[in-house]
């Protein structure tokens, strides 16, 4: 679906032609095209491609989707894939895709599977034309920063849930089951963040110093912002990583801890019970010859004695901090 077809020159607005008339409308007007397509049809891409002469390999490759994030170049003209996550219905990440086509005279951005959009990114483009007038090299930047910048919540969102976990993991009756499902589901974000955050960083790393493409050697310092970023998560990824490994391994030692603790209580009992009994299954023997079976207080005196016992164990075992 298409969402929109601008033609820019001296970043301002100069024309919106439909897919089909693209290449008349270059033609008739300087400046570069910026087309944003939603879930695309084989046919609108293949119009594109006919308009714009897209590389053929590239436009397969945003037919299918299910790319990992990438940066590939032909001839003049650059192909990036890059992953955008959002929160589902139920907490989940769900993962959907932009192909970015740029070109000395165009930019094409395809995306699949997400509601994520870049009207805002194209209104506030559009806000400041100094820059538009940069060219497609400063529409690809600000596609790439913008879907950096929604990997920040993403990560403050793991860090809140890690920082929770942690914060309550020590309070007594605590539902050990439910950190670890905690502690999972954390794990399996940040899994699905690392996936789209280190193949990217590999293609900051392109587009600036060194052998930069063409479209984007005046846009180093840009393209160097983003890569900073994505260090910044990268780095909080490593991080957040080492703290579900620390907090799993302290939580199974708490486990341990409260199985012994069990192990203790149990133990203490049945220490009391087995005094308890003893004393009673000798009185409770059958012999004729038993000087206590005549005594007045001989009952009186076997349950006190039954009881003092019993009270002086589980005193020894309180001072043990078994019970």
């Amino acid at each position: 679906m298409l969402i929109n077809c601008v033609v820019y020159a001296e970043g301002r607005v100069v024309a919106e032609p439909e897919l089909a008339g693209l290449s008349q409308a270059l033609d008739a007007h300087p400046g570069f095209v910026w087309v944003a397509l939603r879930d695309p049809t084989d046919a609108e891409l293949d119009l594109l491609q006919q308009q714009l002469d897209l590389p053929p390999l590239a436009v397969e490759d945003a037919r299918k989707g299910q790319q990992r994030p990438k940066l590939e170049e032909y001839g003049d003209m650059l192909f990036a894939a890059m992953h955008l996550l959002e929160l589902g219905p139920e907490a989940e990440v769900q993962v959907g895709e932009v192909h970015v086509f740029v070109g000395l005279r165009f930019v094409v951005s395809v995306r699949h599977r997400s509601r994520q959009g870049f009207l805002g990114v194209r209104e506030r483009a559009e806000r400041e034309p100094e820059l538009l007038r940069l060219g497609p090299g400063y529409v690809f930047y600000a596609l790439l920063d913008a879907v950096v910048d929604r990997y920040f919540p993403l990560m403050d969102l793991v860090d809140a849930e890690l920082e929770r976990v942690e914060e309550t993991m020590f309070l007594p009756g605590q539902d050990r089951q439910a950190v670890v499902q905690s502690l999972f589901a954390q794990k399996q974000r940040l899994a699905t963040l690392r996936h789209a955050v280190a193949p990217l960083l590999a293609v900051a790393t392109k587009l600036h110093g060194g052998r930069v493409p063409g479209l984007c050697k005046s846009l180093q310092d840009y393209f160097r912002d983003v890569d900073d970023h994505l260090v910044r998560i990268q780095a909080g990824i490593d991080a957040a990583r080492e703290t579900i490994l620390a907090a799993t391994q302290v939580n199974l030692t708490l486990v341990n801890i409260d199985e012994s603790l069990v192990t203790k209580r149990l133990a203490a009992w049945a220490a009391i019970f087995a005094a308890s009994t003893a004393l009673a299954g000798i009185w409770g023997m059958n012999f004729e010859k038993m000087p206590e079976l005549k005594w007045e207080w001989g009952y009186p005196l076997a349950l006190s004695t039954i009881a003092l016992v019993c009270c002086g164990l589980y005193w020894r075992f309180k001072r043990l901090r078994w019970l």
